[in-house]
């Protein structure tokens, strides 16, 4: 697979990625084993870099992946958590004390001493703009907690506010062919400082996969349910922001683009991995056949021209008007 890095955070990753959220809810179960298979799956087609995070199934997700490293020893795995969003979402909850606890549960799951990256999870946007709270992150990079840190954000505006810090190694932020915003000055100015740009819910919760009508409906403990208007968390992460109706809609006009031999998920991840300054795509999978086909679309050549401009085209008619202005 191709791999790609960025001058700050130094270590080359697989273009795809594994995002591990399935494994600790949200989606509907995911039994032990199954994920264990899931994890190794990934590995054997070539994926390096898994994102997880504390919050997912209260530290299942993170678990999971712990007892995979101890079954894979292998050195070339890059691990990328989370932390922050197991609390109240106020800005002093972002403290020294909290970030040393937190890392130290995060350490103990993944049954590590250095975590590769820890992200800030979406912290609420004055964070981003708090000495205090990056100043603790460069305590934990000195005491060899983690090797380096990054943000999840949920706007374009942190992202950028995320960029500016100098320690900041990577941002990773929702692009896909419904989110369009980031490519106007996130990709470009991470790329001139030399963040990495992590593409977080590429296949829009499963939209851009083609797999679903308006008949399908989902479980109750999924979050495409009871987060389909933010009732939970923040509504973009939940079929990026874009009603269910009007993705099905562009979907629609999204399939007659496809390469022959591949599918919708296929296209709309080689449209993230196309475009300048992405770093790593981290899309989820509940088998290893979706982890296999995910990773083949880093074997797709790169799309048509015309393929590009008819996404901008599908994005600006339907999608837009839903999405632009709030993230």
């Amino acid at each position: 697979m191709e791999k790609r890095s960025a001058s700050r955070i130094g270590r080359p990753v697989g273009v795809v990625g594994l995002g591990c959220w399935q494994l600790g809810g949200d989606w509907g179960r995911v039994e032990e084993g199954d994920g264990i298979a899931l994890l190794h799956a990934a590995a054997d087609a070539g994926v390096t870099f898994f994102d997880t995070a504390d919050v997912y199934g209260d530290g299942r997700s993170e678990e999971l992946v712990g007892r995979f490293l101890r079954e894979r020893d292998d050195s070339g795995v890059f691990v990328a958590t989370k932390m922050g969003r197991r609390v109240e979402q106020v800005p002093e909850n972002y403290s020294r004390e909290n970030f040393l606890a937190w890392n130290d549960r995060s350490r103990a799951n993944l049954g590590v001493d250095t975590i590769d990256l820890v992200q800030l999870h979406c912290p609420p946007t004055p964070v981003y703009s708090t000495d205090e709270v990056f100043d603790s992150l460069d305590e934990l990079v000195r005491a060899k907690r983690i090797a380096a840190y990054g943000v999840s954000v949920e706007t374009v505006e942190e992202a950028l506010l995320a960029i500016a810090r100098p320690n900041v190694v990577s941002v990773q932020i929702i692009l896909n062919a419904f989110r369009l915003k980031p490519l106007e000055r996130v990709l470009p100015a991470a790329a001139e400082a030399g963040v990495a740009i992590i593409a977080r819910v590429p296949l829009a919760s499963g939209l851009l996969s083609g797999r679903y009508t308006a008949a399908t409906t989902f479980g109750d403990d999924d979050h495409r349910t009871y987060n389909r208007n933010g009732e939970a968390f923040d509504q973009g992460e939940t079929f990026s922001g874009v009603p269910f109706e009007v993705g099905l809609e562009a979907v629609e006009r999204l399939r007659p683009l496809v390469p022959a031999g591949a599918t919708l998920a296929q296209f709309a991840l080689r449209w993230i991995v196309d475009q300048p300054g992405v770093t790593v795509v981290i899309p989820g999978a509940r088998n290893a056949e979706q982890v296999r086909g995910n990773v083949a679309a880093a074997d797709l050549a790169p799309l048509a021209p015309r393929a590009l401009s008819e996404v901008t085209a599908v994005y600006d008619e339907l999608v837009r008007p839903h999405v632009h202005d709030r993230w």
